[in-house]
Order: C-alpha cells, then structure tokens, then sequence
C-alpha cells in the first residue's frame, strides 16, 4: 500500500510505521537519492529470502545494504585510510561502494570474496527509516529483474503486491548509482550512474 510522506522532512509517525513493518520481516518501498529501492531488515533471514523471491533474482547476486552514516559503515566494512577519504568526500550521495566485510555482516548477503556494496543515499526518508530502525536496510533497485525501474512509486506499489508498503516520496530519479570497488590497491569503477566518477579515474 502507499503511504505518502514528506521527501524533505518525514513525518515520525509514518516512518515508524514502516519500520514496524521491517521488524516484522516485511519488505518495504522507499525513495532513494536515485531509483527507488525496496529492502529488509539486514539481520532477517527469512525477509531476505522474500526479498530475492520479490525481486526475482538468485542468491548468487548479492546486493548492496544501506546505512545511515560512515560511523555506521565503518562496523561492516574496513575502513582503511584511503577508502575512508573516498567515501567521506562522496557519500551521503548516489554511489554505491564495493568495500572489504567485517565480521558484523551476515556471511548470507556477502560475496565469496568477503566483500559488500554499501550505500549512504542523500535522502531524508531513507535515512530516516535506517536511523529509526537501528540497523542497515539490505536494498535493491524496486524493479524485476532485467526490467527498467519506474519512477513512479504507484507503478512500483502496483508490480510489488508483496510489498507490505511504499513509502511515496514523489517522482523518482531516472539513472542508477556509480558502482566503485575499493578493495584494491586502486579504485575500479564497475558502473557509471549518475555521481561522478572523474576522482577513482586512473
């Protein structure tokens, strides 16, 4: 169901609701800084498996998880000197960073490699969704798979009947994130999106 909330300032009330609903193993809808993404609770494993039922990918596709902050961050990833200038200069924002995983992340959303892509998106609603939850938000594009996203959160509300709700934050953005790995000796730029990535370019 949608549920319209403030894209600047987001009602409490309604963000709390959506947070009950993640608690509770559901699946949610929200705005993001790009496309809008749908996502679980990082810690639940039965809402993650919804999520790639919902979705309609594999597990062998890993997704990126959202968080509210670099201190945040810094509890799942290796925060090593050069990853930690990189993200402070371009995060909150729209970019998606492939980064070293600490043990704090479930071993069910990383890939072989012990790696994860994390987000901090520059947007009020989801940021207040993962400060109120307490924890990251495992997130995907709220598209099928092999589709394009719409930006139209009552397109999504209408393709998602599993969703338990969409937060409607207005249109949203019609390109992807940037995708950098930064678990190298150098930045590699995996996909261009809509940050710029003239600063990871040898």
């Amino acid at each position: 169901m949608l549920l319209e909330v403030n894209p600047v300032h987001p009602e409490p009330r309604k963000i709390r609701r959506a947070v009950d609903a993640l608690q509770a193993g559901d699946i949610v809808a929200y705005p993001t800084d790009t496309f809008y993404g749908m996502g679980c609770d990082l810690f639940n494993k039965k809402a993650i498996d919804r999520l790639y039922q919902l979705k309609g990918i594999d597990r062998g596709q890993k997704l990126s998880f959202i968080c509210s902050d670099l201190t945040e961050v810094a509890r799942y990833a290796m925060m090593h000197d050069h990853v930690y200038r990189a993200l402070k200069q371009h995060l909150p924002g729209p970019y998606t960073f492939i980064l070293e995983a600490t043990r704090e992340v479930p071993k069910i959303v990383q890939s072989n490699r012990r790696a994860v892509g994390v987000r901090i998106p520059n947007h009020a609603v989801v940021r207040a969704l993962i400060q109120e939850l307490g924890a990251p938000i495992l997130s995907t594009t709220a598209a099928r798979h092999g589709e394009d996203p719409s930006p139209d959160p009552h397109d999504i509300d209408e393709l998602f009947p599993g969703l338990a709700l969409v937060l409607d934050g207005g249109p949203g953005a019609l390109e992807p994130t940037s995708v950098v790995d930064l678990t190298g000796d150098e930045p590699v730029i995996i996909r261009r999106g809509v940050g710029d990535v003239s600063a990871f370019e040898a």
